[in-house]
């Protein structure tokens, strides 16, 4: 059995941080607290807001009952924010002062007002149908406080920041914008992109603000590319991404936008070169905001209006200010029929089908008792109740998000492309078990089509390649004529993700229809060796995950050299039971670290097991269905001082190691697994962890570097496991002796800050 741990008198171990609902977690509203040395905070605040450049107020946050101390607050919006105005938005660094800092492994919490909003729905749902489609932020409700006062119900919306496009492009180093210039011009060109201001970058630093530490040749060839050479549009712009962000702008009314003003959204080169748009600030979505600089209703439209504004209108129209982001990409027909068929995909797989209204019912049920006990919000609780589905004014008129959306709909009905799309049946693949490197067959049953191809990539991330689907009886599709329309290619990994488009000269369709964010899977067999488990904490009392909690975990490591998935795999520390817990299918690029929590906490997220590692030694497996085994680890008694991993990394036999979580294994200087007495880590901030594996009874004892006594004598066992808390010690060097009746065992560690 593995040895019981021990705190040194007087040195408390710190408490555990319970888990906690997620940031994001629909199902409830948050407490945030922030809380400010300083009476004077707004105005202090206020006046940073006008200095503009970013300055903030240190202070500290609690969030449900999690405190972080020292972060770095400022007021953020443009309408949305407003000098003397109780209830404005903010902007929150956690990490500002203490590097690392950060809440369920956010750094940033942006904390929006609900301005312009009587349904306290336009965002949190604009974003819930967006990330449907396309990377977008989550967003969910808190309750903020400010020095124990209640400012009201916000909405929490996640920061597009370099952990965002690290999640969703695979890179963080990427050339990165945001389009939101500091200013709205409403007689200007805002963020538009076009070549108006020249190709001297400085023209464009009032306009455009750069996220990352390069960028702006990157930017002046994408604005390049769409003003002047639209035939090499699609070398350096994601298309499929800028017509989806296209489509929900128009679908939903979301003209506080590109498609508007030329503002809130952002840019981010990823690793094949293509920009990649990222919607933003979506508070004013379903009609609250009803300006535009098309030629059609140049001065404002009405909700009626609204209703019927045509998708195209910067192509049939005039644009008074360029708008080159839709219009160059509308030139192409077959564009312009993808771009409807995502803006069906949005009206009757979200809203027409019921999703959206049963979603908005269920968030109003959570908020509701909130929303009235918000002495700070801008209408009234009856405009709450009455704004989901009709109409209400206060300064303006908004309309009821069912109302407009109905009369959407019933337009887009009468739209040309908009019906008429041909119609792609059960899309299959033969062989059924492939392995990689065969040739595989992919057949669906098409009607109505002039046109049909597959795209496929061999990856989550990355550009797909296109091949011709068929109906000729030479590409797997059975006879010539009978409306089964096939492709060939290899399988050139574990991956393969791939959607279909059909059309005719009218319109057109996708399968899946949130092609290409949304795609088909096919996965084949892993050989042994490929995916591996690389090391284990069965007794893990360093690393948390990121609701605070310190369970056991489990790396798995791709040693192959393409990227993998773990589509059919199962992890089980029960021989008997292979299948113990079923994997999500995550996909691993050659290189990367998979990260398993084994702590019984399945509900939480796909990251967590349903089983726990024994900290006295068992087996672990990876394996597919049928007890096809692709690899297993046996381990002894496990201590919190190591972990149990592969060295060389990936590829070698476990042994004792200093724990590297999600990193390469290599023996760490001065650290001896097989030592009689050891330490780790040091230097240390939070808990130092000592094991003295020797038989025999022993005396522990702390020493500061001047020879004075900081704990014990404790008499221990043998084999006894100690825990040192730092947070009991001021920085310094410091001693550890174990004194046996034969021998005295000494180490040095050090406290930092």
């Amino acid at each position: 059995m593995a040895p019981r741990a021990l705190s040194l008198a007087l040195l408390l171990i710190a408490a555990r941080s319970l888990a906690q609902p997620a940031l994001f977690d629909l199902a409830s509203v948050r407490e945030i607290k922030l809380r400010f040395a300083q009476a004077d905070w707004r105005a202090q605040l206020e006046a940073l807001y006008v200095q503009g450049d970013d300055g903030r107020l240190i202070g500290d946050i609690e969030i449900d009952g999690t405190q972080l101390p020292d972060v770095a607050v400022r007021f953020k919006g443009y309408s949305s924010y407003s000098a003397g105005r109780v209830k404005n938005p903010f902007n929150i660094d956690l990490n500002a002062v203490h590097d690392g800092q950060g809440y369920q492994g956010f750094n940033k919490i942006k904390l929006s007002n609900v301005f312009q909003d009587p349904s306290f729905l336009r965002e949190v749902l604009t974003y819930e149908i967006a990330r449907q489609y396309m990377p977008a932020s989550r967003a969910a409700y808190a309750n903020v406080w400010v020095n124990d006062t209640l400012l009201g119900l916000y909405n929490v919306v996640e920061d597009v920041g370099r952990d965002f496009v690290q999640e969703h492009f695979g890179s963080r180093d990427g050339s990165f914008f945001k389009g939101n210039p500091p200013t709205v011009d409403l007689t200007g060109e805002n963020c538009s992109l076009s070549d108006a201001l020249g190709y001297d970058s400085a023209n464009y630093y009032n306009l455009y603000s750069i996220q990352s530490d390069h960028g702006w040749s990157h930017l002046l060839e994408l604005i390049d590319a769409l003003n002047q050479h639209p035939e090499r549009i699609d070398t350096v712009l994601n298309v499929d991404r800028a017509l989806w962000m296209h489509a929900l702008n128009y679908a939903l009314i979301n003209f506080d936008s590109y498609v508007g003003y030329a503002q809130n959204y952002y840019l981010y080169r990823d690793a094949d070169g293509l920009w990649n748009t990222i919607p933003w600030d979506m508070n004013m979505s379903f009609g609250a905001f009803r300006l535009t600089d098309a030629s059609t209703y140049w001065n404002g439209f009405s909700i009626t209006q609204a209703m019927s504004i045509d998708p195209m209108s910067h192509y049939n129209g005039v644009s008074v200010f360029p708008r080159p982001l839709i219009r160059s990409l509308l030139q192409d027909p077959m564009r312009r029929r993808m771009y409807i068929a995502h803006i069906r995909a949005i009206l009757e797989d979200q809203v027409a089908s019921g999703d959206m209204g049963q979603l908005a019912q269920q968030i109003r049920a959570v908020i509701d008792p909130h929303v009235q006990a918000d002495t700070n919000k801008f209408y009234s609780y009856q405009g709450f109740l009455d704004n989901l589905n009709e109409q209400v004014s206060f300064t303006i008129a908004y309309p009821g998000l069912a109302q407009l959306m109905n009369g959407r709909i019933a337009y887009m009905q009468t739209y040309p492309g908009f019906t008429g799309h041909p119609a792609i049946g059960a899309v299959q693949y033969a062989p059924f078990d492939i392995g990689e490197g065969q040739p595989i067959t992919v057949t669906s049953q098409v009607s109505g089509a002039d046109t049909v191809f597959i795209a496929y990539r061999f990856s989550n991330l990355g550009v797909f390649e296109r091949t011709a689907m068929l109906d000729d009886g030479l590409h797997g599709d059975g006879a010539a004529g009978d409306g089964t329309y096939g492709a060939s290619f290899i399988a050139s990994a574990n991956l393969i993700e791939y959607y279909l488009y059909a059309e005719n000269a009218t319109a057109g369709e996708f399968s899946p229809r949130g092609a290409a964010y949304r795609t088909h899977r096919i996965f084949t067999r892993l050989s042994p060796g490929a995916l591996v488990i690389n090391e284990l904490m069965a007794d893990n009392r360093l690393y948390p995950d990121a609701s605070g909690a310190t369970g056991d975990w489990i790396e798995l490591y791709n040693a192959s050299g393409s990227t993998i998935s773990t589509a059919g795999l199962y992890l089980s520390d029960d021989p008997a039971d292979p299948e113990k817990w079923f994997m999500s299918a995550f996909t691993l690029a050659p290189g990367e670290y998979l990260m398993l929590w084994a702590d019984e906490r399945e509900g939480i997220d796909d990251y967590h097991t349903n089983f726990k590692l024994d900290a006295e030694g068992e087996t672990l497996m990876l394996s597919y269905a049928g007890g096809d085994v692709l690899d297993q680890v046996n381990y002894g008694a496990q201590y919190p001082i190591y972990s149990w991993a592969r060295s060389p990394n990936g590829t070698g036999e476990f042994k004792r190691m200093a724990p590297t979580f999600k990193g390469y294994n290599h023996p760490a200087a001065g650290f001896d697994p097989d030592a009689a007495f050891q330490l780790w880590p040091n230097p240390a901030s939070t808990q130092v962890h000592a094991f003295i594996d020797r038989d025999g009874a022993f005396e522990i004892e702390v020493f500061r570097a001047d020879g004075r006594r900081m704990a014990g004598p404790i008499k221990l066992s043998s084999r006894q496991l100690v825990e040192v808390d730092a947070y009991g010690l001021s920085a310094g060097h410091y001693t550890l002796r174990a004194r046996f009746s034969d021998a005295t065992l000494s180490k040095p560690f050090i406290i930092i800050p």
